[in-house]
Parts: structure tokens; sequence; C-alpha cells
């Protein structure tokens, strides 16, 4: 009787010790709290053919941006992973690049990018106050070649003059190597507005609030399921001339001036980012997701 009472007790203050670990990771994933403009989350069993037509792709533009004799079913991956934003029902999406991801005559990059399918040169991404969110994670079957620059993420002015917001990493062009193992979230002039050395394990988590009426940037961050932080800012950021966001790859060439039209690119390219959590909110109110 004594053996058993005792294992009673052993057993229940394991329970209660148990407890607060299994709820704190249940709590680490987490839902937007704010009012989504464009949700770029894809549903769990998404077929790869879902992304080739407007028929069928209510998510991103089918159209653009990528090579001209790809399909997004030819580019899109799905890892079997889920970020923060992610939860129970919805996937990441890995966006890879290859020999031919040209877009149009660009044949100085290798790119494929993610459209919001509602974004407007002049829709609500870009105006008011709005967040975007994405979470990243490497491929280790598809590394990045970090002697060349890339860039993920940004916000592209309607006249297709400037990036008013970028996300990129590697080594960029005319700059030190120092940082290549970095993400870098630049302003328009490539002036820094926060860094942060690659992780090639976990996923790591931004989000960077646009304040179109104040022309601010602020950033934040986290790894894994963490809580995102406030990282940088308000900061200054020129984010006028509308335009769009796009998220993915654009592998930027090396030994050229003509970034666009020429350059080195090695052949057999196999390159991959993996994205998750991705979504716009709109922040008028304060309101950002963490």
């Amino acid at each position: 009787m004594y053996t058993q009472t005792l294992l009673s007790v052993v057993a229940a203050a394991s329970t209660v010790l148990a407890a607060p670990h299994t709820r704190r990771h249940l709590s680490a994933r987490a839902d937007p709290k704010c009012t989504i403009v464009f949700d770029g989350r894809i549903p769990v069993n998404t077929a790869p053919t879902f992304f080739d037509t407007y028929a069928t792709n209510t998510i991103y533009n089918p159209d653009y941006v990528k090579g001209n004799d790809l399909k997004w079913s030819d580019i899109l991956k799905f890892p079997n992973d889920t970020s923060r934003f992610d939860g129970d029902k919805y996937t990441a999406v890995e966006v890879t690049i290859s020999d031919k991801s040209i877009f149009q005559k660009q044949n100085g990059f290798r790119r494929a990018g993610l459209q919001f399918l509602k974004d407007a040169s002049d829709g609500e991404g870009g105006k008011g106050v709005k967040t975007l969110h994405w979470s990243v994670k490497q491929d280790p079957a598809r590394p990045l070649n970090l002697t060349h620059e890339y860039l993920n993420v940004w916000h592209e002015a309607a006249d297709y003059s400037a990036d008013q917001i970028q996300f990129q990493t590697g080594t960029l062009i005319g700059k030190s190597s120092a940082d290549k193992n970095n993400f870098k979230v630049l302003d328009r002039d490539g002036n820094s507005l926060y860094s942060v050395a690659m992780d090639q394990k976990q996923w790591q988590n931004f989000a960077v609030k646009l304040d179109y009426n104040k022309n601010q940037a602020t950033i934040y961050y986290s790894a894994g399921n963490a809580e995102l932080k406030l990282v940088a800012g308000p900061k200054s950021a020129n984010l006028a001339g509308g335009g769009q966001f796009q998220l993915g790859i654009l592998k930027k060439p090396t030994g050229t001036s003509d970034v666009v039209n020429s350059g080195y690119q090695e052949s057999n390219l196999n390159e991959g980012q993996i994205y998750g959590g991705i979504f716009l909110e709109d922040s008028a109110d304060g309101c950002v997701s963490v």
C-alpha cells in the first residue's frame, strides 16, 4: 500500500511539473491578431498545380514573377514544416530557382517571386500603416551561394524605379562580404535598417511595419517559435511610389555592372528558400501580431 501511494504521489507530481512545459509548447504557435489585408499562407494539402492558373490560384499571381517556360508547380516545393504563424492549417512553401529561372529577357538574374494576387500598384498594400509578416528557413539540400547578392522580400515601386523596402542576404554588390551570412533589411537607398545572422537550422520570423503616412519602418524579429520583439525603429524610410510586395528569390550575377542583363551565374543551379507565415495585416490602430 505504501509503495502504491508513493508511486501515485510521484506520478501526480510529475504531471504537475510537466504541464507548464506542454502549455508553453502549445502557446509557442500564434494566430494573427490583426485584420489581414492579404493572406499568403498556404492551406495544408494544396496541390502544386493550384498555383498555375487564375482558375484555381486565389493567393498569388500565377503569371509573375518566374521563368518564361516554367509553371509554379515546377518551382514550388512543400516541405512538411510549419512556422510560428502557420499552426496546423497552413504549410511551408519553398521557392526554388534553376537555370530556367529567367524572367522575360533578364538574363543576368535568376528569379522566382510570389506576388499577392489582390495586391495592386495603387492598392491597399501601399497605404496607411501595414505590417508584412514572413518566416524563412534554409534548405540544406538547396543552399544559397552567399558570394552572390539575393533579394528575398521587397516592396517595389509602381514605376519599378526602386524597392522601398528590401530584405536581402549574401554579398551585396559593391559592398564588403563581411556580412554575407546575414539577413539585411534595407531602405530604398541601401541604408541598413536591421541585420541578423542567417540561422541554418531553425525558422527566423520577421515583420516590417510600414507607415506610409509618416514614411517610417519598424522591424520585429524572433527565432524558432518565440514571440517577435521590436528590434529596430521606427526609422525614417522613403515609402513613396505605390507598388507591390514580392517574396521569393532574386539572385543577382557577379562580374558585371549590368546585373539585369549579363554577368556570371552558375550552371546546374538548384537553390531554394523556405517560407512560412506570409501575410499582410492592417496596423493603422497600432496592432502588430507577435
